[in-house]
């Protein structure tokens, strides 16, 4: 299926359905999105999500258009109701191949954390996840948060789990606040690196910490 970039009309994620699927009870379709991918400190997260039921289909958006309390509800019911598999990369492999070969090696652990054997995958952007068993196609689909469900459930399941993630490190790191900007490059956060240095959960290849290695 040719996905338009041009347009943000709603995409079912069935129509992604082979027509002969009934005979596979093992194929998936699968929505994938990433989080922190512009963060200066913290591991990159990803979320794959695939639909058990109509429950929630047409409650999602995308996770940045929903209060931190409604991205939680979401994301409770989300892993409650379907299925969900939870992949990142660390600060560590984000430096050694650079951010978006990491976005997306954290994309493919969340797929093989499903557990599938076969599907279609739908991802969020205008990549494919290289690696990825033959067994599953691949779509990307430009603003596919905005778009199709499965991926707006996988945004908002990789954020809430992102962010509790950047909550436990502020616990270890109260100098840099990453519980209010969750490693993102805010002001304050850019204003606490170049006082105190950066940690051991910043990323050391990244404008905004690097100059400040020294420190």
């Amino acid at each position: 299926m040719k996905i338009s970039a041009n347009h943000l009309e709603p995409i079912d994620w069935r129509s992604f359905s082979p027509e002969n699927s009934s005979q596979d009870a093992h194929y998936k379709i699968i929505g994938v999105d990433e989080v922190g991918r512009g963060c200066l400190a913290g591991p990159v997260y990803a979320a794959a999500v695939s639909f058990n039921s109509d429950i929630l289909s047409n409650l999602v958006t995308d996770s940045k258009l929903l209060s931190e309390k409604r991205r939680e509800e979401l994301a409770k019911e989300i892993q409650h109701h379907h299925q969900v598999g939870i992949g990142f990369a660390t600060v560590e492999e984000i430096d050694e191949i650079n951010i978006l070969q990491a976005s997306l090696l954290a994309m493919r652990r969340a797929v093989e954390s499903l557990g599938a054997i076969s599907g279609h995958v739908l991802i969020d952007g205008n990549k494919k996840i290289p690696g990825m068993s033959t067994k599953f196609q691949q779509t990307p689909i430009v603003k596919g948060d905005l778009r199709v469900s499965l991926i707006s459930a996988a945004s908002i399941v990789a954020k809430v789990t992102r962010d509790q993630l950047m909550k436990e490190l502020a616990l270890s790191y109260p100098q840099y606040g990453f519980e209010a900007h969750k490693g993102y490059s805010t002001a304050a956060h850019k204003a606490s690196i170049s006082a105190h240095g950066p940690c051991l959960v910043h990323r050391k290849t990244f404008a905004g910490v690097k100059e400040h290695l020294s420190l």
